[in-house]
């Protein structure tokens, strides 16, 4: 039987203003844009970003807790209608506490933190994946929020492709690149790659890649490598 043709897409994870040169940016953010400029030319049978996309007074923002400081950490809980529509019962909200790091307003709909960072455009892209949208939940990967109550439509993007092999890159390494990586992998129906030299995280330890690799994530280092595995 002949082998499957390889579908190789691109996920360009939060390469946002906010997250790059603005109010929450990673250590070296402006290094990355040109690697993963770089990728996002290289010919993938299609292309996808996340955003970071949240309403004023998310529950993520240290300015949304009274007396809380920006780094600081508090411990969220779901929405209750939320719970609801996913038939839980909110009488166990209790037990769904989740701590969480509170950050600066970052990414707030509509302003230029939450625009792509120049030169990427979202033209570029086959989709914009937008996360975080509701004000009481906070959503880390591209796939779905931390209690997975809501998802996005990437996963049916995917699938709709028939993708075989989906290669990650963007922001931040240990926080929503890790976490969409990982969820990538938990589907079990496609590859998935990320290239760390399209990668900045916002600690230096680096413990996010022996995460994502322990969860069956691959990772490429450099675009050069990347270049070897599609064959260029």
């Amino acid at each position: 039987m002949a082998s499957r043709r390889p579908v190789n897409a691109l996920l360009v994870i939060d390469m946002q203003v906010d997250f790059l040169t603005g109010s929450l940016a990673v250590p070296d953010g402006p290094s990355v844009v040109g690697p993963v400029n770089d990728i996002i030319r290289l010919p993938f049978h299609c292309r996808y970003a996340s955003k970071d996309w949240h309403p004023r007074g998310h529950i993520s923002f240290a300015s949304t807790h009274s007396g809380k400081e920006v780094f600081g950490r508090t411990t969220i809980y779901p929405p209750e209608h939320l719970m609801e529509a996913k038939g839980q019962d909110p009488a166990s909200i209790g037990g769904w506490g989740l701590e969480q790091v509170l950050w600066p307003d970052h990414c707030v709909q509509g302003t230029r933190g939450a625009q792509l960072i120049d030169p990427l455009r979202e033209d570029q892209f086959d989709a914009i994946i937008l996360k975080g949208m509701d004000p009481g939940v906070e959503c880390y990967s591209a796939f779905k929020d931390l209690w997975g109550l809501l998802t996005t439509n990437l996963e049916e993007l995917l699938r709709e492709k028939g993708v075989t092999d989906l290669y990650v890159v963007g922001v931040a390494g240990d926080y929503c690149v890790k976490e969409t990586a990982i969820d990538a992998a938990n589907f079990n129906v496609w590859n998935t790659w990320v290239v760390k030299e399209g990668v900045r995280s916002v600690s230096t330890e680096g413990n996010e890649w022996e995460t994502m690799d322990s969860a069956g994530v691959g990772i490429i280092d450099t675009v050069d490598e990347l270049k070897t595995k599609l064959g260029l």
